[in-house]
């Protein structure tokens, strides 16, 4: 077993952008207060909130209240100008302010800090498969898929009467459950269930921004269909038979689709400010919500000054799980906005999932290329014509209802599509070497995208044949596509500008095609010939990726409800692989299929059978955060405003907190080359354990550990290590080196984890699966080659071989072998009676008439077997005839894994 962490060293020049800004007339702040200098007489922090803005309201304003009805006026006018008074996700409130206004707050008992509103960006199922969940093993089963654990998704609202959001199946909604079904614009609380428990919707920041504002939905009715997709994503109940316009079909469901959902709108076609987020966040806290889904982001630097990265400090307080997108401003360095340290960070990567068409050529020769235009096919053959480089407009509206060839060179691609879409031609083939085609084969008109070899078959039919002609045919989805997954070249990539201490994002997800729940009255695609509708689209993004991760945690919530949110990370973390199905390092669609880089998948791809069992967390508390605030230099009122009044102490300040991965900055001028982390990590695996360190090398740097070896001699022990990262005397600017690594265990029968790691054996797992006693002396495990050479030289050893694959054979029939009632053997031993016959085969069916147990008699004494219980079986199926049954897969479990 082994767990792993990331290790990045790079030398670069990072500059974080300072935001500028010009106060207008009147503006929206979200201002942080001490409630430590609350008055006592103040019954409330709402009314002391309402006190501070009557206060410092300006004189003409204060004189004219005074002119008419001197409290009721001011207490008005001063609830007019409170947007939100927060209490749990941040302590202050936001407010309506003029320039003026703004500075007197500033001036008031108890202010702490406040910044203007901002305003958020959004940052889209197989994705399950891909994930290795199964409802019968590993997490999803240990989770009960989720039960009585409930994702907050704060979003653009939810469609309740999407198939995704049935709650066939659900649990009742758990009695701690606080939140409700607020009532609004074509939503009622009956629309509420065992699985959507709650929904609520906050737009006064964005109105009091824009007082004029009329919303078209004024409820969490969904009208843009992100949030009803990313919550379905997470958490989505079982649908059958649903798919794009024919692609992608199958069932959909969400991550843990047994948990329950609480969408929180606070995102708007008409704009999204902070000021709604928090009060969104607010009140899921107070609600009662398991873990957060944000797939959104904004691009304050400062952590100080981020409201999200405040309000989930809170989250985090609160035992809350918090996944965020990581942006979709890849593939350029530093491009990260979500790099919060509390949260989960997600990059978006692709799965073994291929859209395709079919192209049938006059010659009867077919070719399959990528495509996932979703309107009809046209069974007819049309001429087919080369035309080079599509992008001539003249050119392509005289060609009429043909087929065109277009061939991509110099990175032209989207433009010939542009050109393309914009003519009149039936349909075109595109013949291009670009590897990340994901983003380009949504096409509005029907196209179909060729590797070069491929387009190579075309452009000789087109060249050596007479009328050349084709037809395509559309909606096909392949499955097991090698390699998977990539990165996306979207997928923003670190370090994090507001902390690049701490290497983001942490982990990669599926993100780029997820095929999830839509609201039926929303366009999915716009032709030419009109738009199309339906149930369930397909989106590409780190927003999408989130709620895999989101989903993810909340099945880990549900098995490990002892966990807090540090070791939910680490745990996904550790056990995340860097390894595609091909055995060979995920590669980057944005680098030119490059090796991708701590700084684009951070640990790797989350595996969430593998993050049931870690062997090693690394577990984080408030005091590490503060102790990382202190460290970056941050001044009393900074960390004031992110503790929100909380006492803290800077005595322990530092750079370095307990993560499960490190990133090192090293300055070419500076004469230090060595950097040393600290880390301790936790037992959770059973019994004593021993690990080995490793780590891949990284050239041109000198990485050690000290010590080499933790022992554990028991469950939830600690152990405490350094790591060392020593670079050249002399660097170039921009060197960048990276590794993994691995805590290894080094007795095969004390662990149950895995190790991910850039070797000869990739995706080595070191696993006991048996313990043998009778059948020989001995067991049997999963094993790299250099544990296999460690364990014979270990004492005792006899021998060892790999398991084998095994044939099933079949029988003849008794009349064949002679047997008769009358005489013979069948007569002399009673048919057997008091014998058992062990069968080790494909298992039986209980029910089959073959195993009744008329006529037999009891069974014999000495029997020690059971009927050990699975899906669909249970110890009634046995009796007196079929005595016991039980059933062995951990080998199989092991072997048949596809990215091993």
């Amino acid at each position: 077993m082994a767990s792993h962490f990331p290790l990045y060293v790079f030398l670069l020049s990072l500059t974080i952008p300072q935001f500028i800004s010009t106060l207008a007339e009147l503006d929206n702040y979200i201002v942080h207060m001490d409630l430590s200098a609350m008055p006592k007489a103040f019954s409330s922090h709402h009314t002391w909130y309402l006190a501070t803005i009557s206060s410092i309201l300006d004189n003409t304003r204060a004189a004219a209240a005074a002119a008419a009805t001197t409290t009721t006026t001011t207490s008005l006018s001063s609830s007019s100008k409170l947007i939100y008074g927060y209490s749990n996700a941040i302590h202050g409130f936001s407010a309506s302010l003029s320039p003026s206004e703004y500075e007197a707050i500033k001036q008031s008992p108890g202010y702490v800090s406040s910044y203007r509103d901002m305003p958020v960006k959004i940052d889209t199922t197989h994705s399950t498969e891909f994930l290795g969940l199964k409802s019968e093993s590993g997490t999803l089963l240990a989770a009960k898929q989720g039960k009585d654990v409930i994702i907050g998704v704060v979003d653009t609202g939810i469609w309740p009467e999407s198939k995704s959001f049935d709650d066939d199946g659900m649990t009742e909604v758990p009695s701690r459950w606080k939140g409700e079904c607020e009532t609004g614009t074509q939503f009622n609380s009956s629309m509420c269930n065992k699985k959507l428990i709650g929904a609520r919707f906050f737009n006064k920041g964005l109105h009091a921004k824009y007082p004029k504002l009329a919303f078209s939905m004024n409820s969490t009715r969904d009208t843009d269909g992100h949030g009803t997709h990313t919550s379905s994503t997470a958490a989505g109940n079982y649908v059958e038979g649903v798919s794009y316009f024919g692609y992608a079909s199958g069932t959909a469901r969400g991550v843990a689709p047994r948990a329950h959902v609480a969408m929180y709108k606070a995102l708007w076609d008409e704009g999204s400010y902070s000021s709604d987020i928090i009060a969104a966040i607010d009140q899921a806290m107070i609600d009662g919500v398991d873990v957060l889904s944000l797939s959104f982001g904004s691009d304050s630097p400062e952590l100080y000054k981020n409201p999200i990265a405040i309000a989930t400090f809170a989250a985090l307080e609160k035992g809350i799980f918090v996944s965020k997108s990581a942006g979709n401003r890849g593939p350029y360095i530093a491009s990260l906005h979500n790099g919060i340290p509390w949260v989960l960070s997600v990059a978006a990567g692709t799965v073994d999932r291929e859209f395709q068409g079919l192209i049938t050529l006059g010659n009867n020769v077919s070719i399959s290329g990528s495509s996932l235009f979703p309107g009809n096919s046209n069974p007819s053959q049309f001429p087919l014509v080369f035309m080079g480089f599509c992008n001539n407009s003249e050119e392509l509206k005289n060609v009429g209802h043909k087929i065109i060839v277009c061939q991509d060179k110099d990175d032209s691609l989207s433009e010939q599509v542009y050109y393309a879409q914009n003519s009149s031609v039936t349909a075109a083939i595109f013949v291009t070497n670009t590897t990340d085609l994901k983003s380009s084969i949504q096409t509005t008109f029907p196209a179909i995208f060729l590797n070069l070899e491929k387009g190579e078959i075309v452009l000789d039919y087109i060249k050596n044949g007479d009328d050349p002609t084709a037809k395509i045919d559309f909606h096909q989805t392949g499955l097991g596509t090698k390699p998977a997954p990539k990165v996306s070249s979207f997928s923003s990539r670190g370090p994090s500008p507001s902390c690049p201490f701490v290497l983001k994002p942490d982990l990669m997800a599926p993100g780029k095609l997820i095929l999830a729940a839509w609201p039926p009255n929303i366009p999915t695609v716009d032709l030419a010939t009109g738009p199309l509708f339906g149930q369930f689209n397909i989106l590409s993004g780190t927003s999408m990726a989130c709620p895999h991760a989101a989903g993810v945690a909340a099945l880990l919530k549900a098995a490990k409800p002892d966990w807090g949110p540090a070791a939910i990370r680490s745990a996904m973390m550790t056990t995340s692989y860097s390894s595609d199905n091909d055995f060979n390092p995920i590669k980057d669609l944005g680098n030119n299929d490059k090796v991708a880089t701590p700084l684009a998948i951070g640990s790797g791809h989350v595996d969430p059978n593998k993050a049931l069992d870690p062997g090693l967390i690394y577990d984080t508390d408030v005091t590490d955060y503060v102790n990382l605030l202190c460290g970056l230099n941050f001044t009393a009122n900074q960390i004031l405003t992110i503790m929100r009044g909380n006492p803290y102490n800077c005595s322990n300040l530092t750079l370095d907190i307990n993560y499960p991965s490190f990133i090192a900055f090293f300055n070419a001028d500076a004469p230090e080359t060595v950097q040393e982390f600290s880390r301790t990590v936790t037992n959770v695996g059973a019994g004593m354990t021993n690990y080995m360190a490793k780590v891949t090398p990284m050239e041109g740097f000198i990485v050690k550990v000290v010590p080499e070896k933790l022992v554990f001699t028991g469950r939830s022990e600690k152990q405490s290590y350094k790591v060392s990262i020593e670079g050249p005397k002399t660097m170039k600017e921009g060197t960048v080196a990276f590794g993994i690594h691995n805590w290894h265990s080094s007795t095969v029968d004390s662990v149950k984890s895995t190790e991910t790691e850039t070797s000869d054996d990739h995706h080595s797992v070191s696993q006991l699966l048996y313990s043998y006693d009778n059948a020989l002396d001995g067991f049997s495990a999963v094993l790299s080659k250099d544990e296999l050479e460690r364990l014979k030289k270990l004492p005792g050893f006899v021998a060892s071989y790999p398991d084998r694959k095994v044939a099933v054979d079949t029988t003849h029939t008794t009349e064949f072998l002679g047997l008769s009632h009358a005489t013979g053997l069948w007569l002399a031993s009673h048919y057997g009676k008091d014998v058992i016959i062990g069968v080790i085969d494909t298992s039986v069916w209980p029910e089959s008439k073959s195993f009744t147990d008329d006529g037999m008699t009891a069974i014999p004494s000495k029997w020690k077997g059971i009927c050990e219980e699975g899906q669909d079986f249970n110890s009634s199926l046995c009796n007196l005839k079929h005595i016991g049954a039980r059933y062995f897969n951990k080998g199989l479990l092991i072997s048949c894994k596809s990215w091993y």
